[in-house]
């Protein structure tokens, strides 16, 4: 795996106004706060990545932080959720996911 210079914490992006979001009834749902940070200036891709089937991309700044393939029985929320924690691991720690190209 390629070495990737190490980048600055963003900081919380702040709203005024912002309506609140509810959680599903009856479900406890993640915030994947990673993510909503991330795509502020940066982009998820999920979907089916041939040859190796479906994943999820996290990449910002012409950088990938983390590359996942789904696994098998994995549900969409349990992926998302793997990739909020890459992209925190890959943010904080410098740790760089990569499942696709192995």
């Amino acid at each position: 795996m390629e070495d990737h210079p190490k980048r600055p914490r963003r900081k919380q992006a702040r709203r005024v106004g912002d309506p609140a979001v509810e959680t599903p009834t009856g479900a406890e749902a993640p915030s994947l706060s990673h993510i909503a940070e991330l795509i502020d200036d940066g982009q998820i891709t999920v979907g089916v990545m041939e040859p190796v089937g479906c994943g999820a991309v996290a990449s910002e700044d012409h950088y990938n932080l983390a590359m996942l393939r789904r696994r098998k029985g994995e549900t969409l929320l349990q992926l998302l959720i793997r990739l909020d924690q890459a992209i925190d691991k890959a943010e904080t720690l410098g740790i760089f996911a990569d499942e696709i190209n192995r």
